[in-house]
């Protein structure tokens, strides 16, 4: 009779902690699901707002190339090669703030790696504990 408690008491342990495991990876999906989401939505408004800041400079430029075209109308080869030269200086200034940032970025999912460290942690240090206490 004793070890149909144990046992059945063993069985309730054992089908707690897998509950308690199930809804921690059931909180830390919804967790990633969360990053995922508020990262989709930061990453397609950054494209539109850069594809509208592009329009908007590459027509500025132009015009801008223009009117110095018609107002300096005898050195328009001069002014027309100073452009290009400055618009590539631009192009590789930006290049390069671009390889920066890519090298610099943090890694995706930091907090949900951060979280599963902490639960790694804390089961390490229960069952070091359980360990201790069996003994």
């Amino acid at each position: 009779m004793d070890t149909a408690q144990g046992s059945g008491s063993a069985w309730s342990a054992v089908t707690h902690k897998a509950t308690t495991l199930l809804e921690i990876a059931h909180t830390r999906l919804e967790l990633l699901g969360n990053e995922l989401q508020a990262a989709r939505i930061t990453i397609v408004r950054q494209l539109l707002l850069a594809q509208a800041l592009l329009f908007c400079v590459a027509m500025g430029v132009i015009m801008t190339i223009i009117s110095l075209v018609i107002l300096f109308w005898e050195q328009r080869v001069v002014v027309a090669c100073m452009a290009a030269a400055a618009l590539w200086v631009a192009a590789l200034c930006i290049y390069l703030m671009m390889r920066n940032d890519k090298q610099s970025a943090a890694p995706l999912f930091n907090a949900s790696l951060a979280e599963l460290q902490e639960d790694l942690r804390q089961l390490k240090a229960v069952a070091a504990e359980h360990g201790r206490e069996t003994r």
